[in-house]
């Protein structure tokens, strides 16, 4: 009795088996032409994606880079306007952003915010800065950071305050009691001098051995002589 009952569920299994291959085999014969339309169509686009990173992003980035190597060299020379706007012959940074958008790479826009705000140039520098996405904390946090520079260039010392925190936030390391200080001077520009007061106490006990922390008393001990 098992054995029939077995023989019937194998039977029940394989119509099963073939009335769904058939039912594939039909829907494949009645739609073919779009199916095989689409597999074409994936292809082509596969193709065509493989096609512009070989033979036009990568040439393009590698073009962008070499057009770059002039700013960067002048900008490590600290030669900021020369590294922003070129002299004519070679590219500054602005010139390779408006050629090539972060095709050399992200750092070109720091690169260029850097330049304008040493240059005092601040709205400028914010438009570069704000453009930066890079994915290097220290980096991302010096940018930030320069953004609040700005922003005090411009007297928005609320905003700059935001950032420098933020910075220090992304940095958490010996960078992070710089951006500290920079947010507690800013908030002493706003009269804040209780939130000032904190974030130089954060550096006192938080990074004591950081060149920051070593001068900190000072500034703690300003503001509660003043109160």
């Amino acid at each position: 009795m098992a054995t029939k009952k077995n023989e019937k569920q194998e039977a029940l299994q394989q119509e099963k088996l073939k009335e769904t291959v058939s039912k594939t085999e039909q829907f494949y014969n009645e739609n073919k032409k779009t199916i095989w339309g689409c597999i074409i169509a994936a292809a082509v686009i596969a193709l065509g994606v493989l096609a512009y990173n070989q033979f036009y992003l990568k040439p393009k980035k590698a073009e962008a880079q070499e057009q770059m190597y002039p700013a960067e060299a002048a900008f490590r020379q600290g030669n900021f306007d020369l590294a922003l706007n070129g002299d004519g012959n070679n590219y500054g940074f602005a010139q390779v952003i408006d050629e090539y958008g972060a095709k050399a790479g992200k750092a070109v826009y720091f690169y260029a915010g850097v330049c304008a705000l040493q240059q005092q140039n601040y709205e400028e520098a914010l438009g570069y800065l704000k453009k930066y996405n890079g994915k290097d904390p220290i980096l991302a946090a010096r940018a930030q950071a320069c953004i609040g520079d700005a922003y005090v260039g411009l007297q928005k010392y609320s905003e700059a305050v935001a950032q420098f925190e933020k910075a220090a936030g992304l940095s958490d390391n010996m960078f992070a009691a710089e951006y500290l200080l920079k947010a507690a001077v800013a908030c002493e520009e706003l009269g804040n001098k209780d939130k000032a007061l904190k974030l130089y106490e954060t550096i006192k006990d938080k990074y004591p051995q950081s060149i920051e922390g070593y001068d900190i008393d000072k500034y703690i001990n300003r503001i509660k002589i003043a109160e």
